[in-house]
């Protein structure tokens, strides 16, 4: 998440106004693993479909974006939450950023959390960290509040190779009910540019959240 973080939630500040406009809110983590693109395709794809989108970043994920994208996100979830806005072009209160103490925030409990999170990409100290419940951050609460509230959780690690210690953490979270989807994009559609990779992987992961999407064609479809 943010390096620099608050300990309340001002529900009626601009970042988290007009909710009742949207058609969905989902959480969405980026944590230190490669695949940055992904989540950012991702949150693109969701406020084009006019979804509300909690953001949650670890320092870790600040730095992949900045290696991978060369975007400098602001420390403050206030001026990143503005900064998100401009750059996808964004509602007022639909991408809000949190920080990672931000323990009043609607993530952090289960009356209030929305039921789908992804975290992606997933780290595999992330998701030690969610299978053994620590809850230390606000990343790491919310996707415990999703999984004791019955609620979709998917996880996108990208780390390869996987040694056992992870696997075994992917099984006890699989045998809860959580979603492991390695960042693994298929060749059968034919990419012709890094993008088309990164939309596959998104289009799986809008599938399981049961959002339309029509960035790859389905096996056996034409467009």
């Amino acid at each position: 998440m943010t390096e620099q973080s608050s300990n309340t939630f001002d529900s009626t500040s601009d970042s988290s106004f007009n909710s009742s406009e949207f058609d969905r809110r989902i959480t969405i983590a980026m944590t230190g693993a490669s695949g940055a693109p992904y989540a950012f395709e991702l949150i693109q794809q969701l406020v084009d479909k006019n979804i509300q989108i909690y953001l949650l970043l670890s320092s870790a994920a600040k730095v992949v974006l900045k290696t991978e994208m060369s975007l400098d996100m602001p420390s403050a979830p206030t001026q990143s939450t503005q900064w998100c806005q401009t750059h996808f072009s964004a509602k007022p209160g639909q991408v809000i950023v949190l920080g990672k103490e931000e323990w009043f925030s609607p993530p952090a409990s289960g009356s209030a959390a929305p039921k789908q999170m992804v975290v992606l990409p997933c780290s595999t100290g992330t998701l030690s960290a969610i299978a053994t419940g620590s809850s230390d951050n606000l990343i790491e609460r919310a996707a415990d509040v999703v999984i004791k509230e019955r609620g979709q959780l998917i996880l996108v690690p990208r780390e390869t190779p996987f040694s056992s210690i992870h696997l075994e953490n992917m099984l006890k979270l699989s045998n809860l009910g959580v979603t492991i989807m390695p960042a693994a994009p298929g060749f059968y559609h034919h990419p012709k540019e890094i993008k088309d990779l990164v939309q596959f992987m998104v289009a799986r992961v809008m599938d399981h959240l049961n959002i339309e999407q029509s960035l790859v064609p389905r096996w056996g479809y034409t467009r």
